[in-house]
């Protein structure tokens, strides 16, 4: 995973910042969609789509059907997460 994608990923975007905050809160724990929007507080669709985005993106993958689905930081997140966070903390001064 490139920085300059991570950079478009979370800055470059209009939901970036709601996309950084569902990785942050992924690293510390799987989650199914309706349990971020409760954590995130906000709205199921809003969450799903940025969802679809990621895992498209490949920035995270997920195990179930349906409405259990749990999503999990990839492995190649994983790996670059320093340089994820690294950008967040950039993004929020």
């Amino acid at each position: 995973m490139k920085k300059k994608f991570l950079w478009w990923l979370i800055v470059g975007t209009k939901g970036g910042k709601n996309r950084a905050r569902i990785i942050n809160e992924l690293k510390e724990r799987p989650y199914n969609i309706h349990q971020l929007a409760e954590v995130l507080e906000l709205d199921y669709k809003t969450v799903q789509h940025h969802m679809g985005v990621l895992e498209e993106s490949g920035v995270v993958t997920s195990s179930g059907e349906k409405y259990g689905r749990l999503y999990f930081l990839s492995d190649k997140m994983e790996e670059n997460y320093d340089t994820f966070h690294e950008i967040w903390a950039q993004f929020q001064k």
